[in-house]
């Protein structure tokens, strides 16, 4: 039997192309910028002190080489299940497509099920019901989100990721005042002679995991208008956006706090803010509670697109791959999800669902970048709408590669 290519039409319901570059921008935005910029930075000034803004600025370049193979990869083959296509046609084996696609769908129902015990925590703070009455409640909610519709998502989506970046430059803002002193705090903050630079480096993994994120958009690339020319650029608007976002939050929280009592805060841009602004930082927690919500809606979205993709391929049963004819969404698909996800988050620890997704990703990174590489060194067409220099992608698989190895040395010392 012939392996379907990614330029045959499947017969039925078909997904919408709804997404223009703003409502994918936003997406991408809202899948990046999620929670854990509102607990990371703490650990990342912890380990840092004056040097933070560095730390996410060297995550930026290693997450912008990873970020443009997957641009042109998306150019090159604009079908869902992105990484699963590119994997089988660098490599040429369906076996290691099916074993990318299905991690990739992992990443996102493992690191949904970590947000879901986030969010019941904070949840948990005004409505007294048990955690697992909360998990329950947010999971099925959302689940019914993303069956709803793509842009009715999106547009959920992207309402609450202009919530979490608001939240963020409310950060800035009311921290403004205080950037006249900078550069005395920083000088306070600089580390001394006994500074590790492995401190640095485990810092800056901790860094590159909030600008996770951005691959998850060639997953929807199916409902994305012109998809050639939009996902390449809303995959970089969305990580050059990421960066800016970042590095201003972590002067503003340098400004105002000192690292030491950064890292000591459970909710260290809550803590930035009421420093700043002598109010209570309420609608911090309240925004930040929104974002854990939008990254359950997003991911849901992500993995329950990758599985149509893997049954249209003819990798996992038919019945993933089929869309209802009024939602245009694959509703069989997103359920199954939404169920797993349930399941993860009411049997496994927060930490070990957050170790676990760390590792897939890096892993999935490393061997996308290989694809790439291979499929450049033998196929002379190139896409119209973006390419990379040859040495582009074995450049990224290398960074991957090291950062994956960096992380596993750190997680054993």
């Amino acid at each position: 039997m012939t392996e379907p290519r990614s330029d045959t039409i499947k017969p039925g319901p078909a997904l919408r192309r709804r997404l223009g570059f703003w409502l994918l921008t936003l997406y991408g935005l809202g899948v990046t910028i999620g929670a854990g910029i509102y607990v990371l930075i703490g650990k990342v000034a912890g380990a840092t002190g004056a040097l933070m803004p560095l730390a996410f600025l060297a995550a930026a370049v290693l997450a912008g080489l990873t970020a443009l193979s997957f641009a042109e990869l998306a150019a090159r083959f604009p079908r869902s299940a992105g990484e699963a296509i590119y994997i089988r046609e660098g490599f040429g084996s369906k076996a290691l497509s099916l074993v990318a696609g299905l991690a990739v769908a992992l990443v996102g129902m493992v690191s949904s099920a970590a947000i879901a015990i986030g969010a019941a925590g904070y949840i948990g703070e005004i409505v007294p019901l048990p955690q697992w009455a909360l998990i329950t409640i947010v999971i099925v909610a959302l689940t019914a989100l993303a069956c709803w519709g793509i842009k009715e998502s999106v547009l959920v989506a992207g309402i609450v990721t202009v919530l979490e970046i608001g939240g963020l430059l409310l950060v800035v803002g009311v921290a403004l005042p205080e950037f006249s002193e900078l550069g005395d705090n920083l000088s306070a903050a600089t580390p001394g002679d006994g500074f590790v630079w492995a401190g640095f480096m485990g810092a800056m993994l901790l860094a590159f995991f909030a600008f996770v994120g951005f691959e998850d958009m060639v997953n929807v690339i199916e409902e994305v208008k012109e998809p050639r020319r939009i996902m390449p650029y809303a995959i970089i608007a969305t990580l050059i956006a990421s960066t800016v976002i970042y590095v201003l939050v972590a002067l503003a929280a340098l400004a105002v706090v000192p690292p030491a009592e950064l890292a000591a805060s459970d909710a260290p841009l809550a803590l930035v803010y009421e420093r700043a602004s002598g109010v209570s930082p309420v609608l911090l927690i309240a925004i930040a509670s929104f974002a854990t919500l939008n990254g359950i809606v997003i991911q849901t979205v992500m993995a329950s697109r990758v599985l149509y993709g893997l049954s249209w391929q003819g990798s996992i049963p038919a019945f993933f791959g089929r869309i209802n004819p009024r939602t245009h969404t694959p509703i069989i698909a997103t359920v199954s999800v939404g169920a797993l996800i349930l399941m993860m988050a009411l049997a496994v620890p927060i930490a070990t669902l957050a170790e676990a997704t760390a590792l897939i990703v890096l892993a999935i990174f490393a061997a996308v970048n290989l694809a790439l590489g291979l499929i450049k060194r033998r196929d002379t067409i190139r896409p119209s709408s973006f390419t990379v220099p040859a040495f582009w992608p074995w450049l990224a698989f290398a960074a991957s590669l090291a950062i994956l190895i960096a992380d596993a040395v750190r997680r054993v010392l």
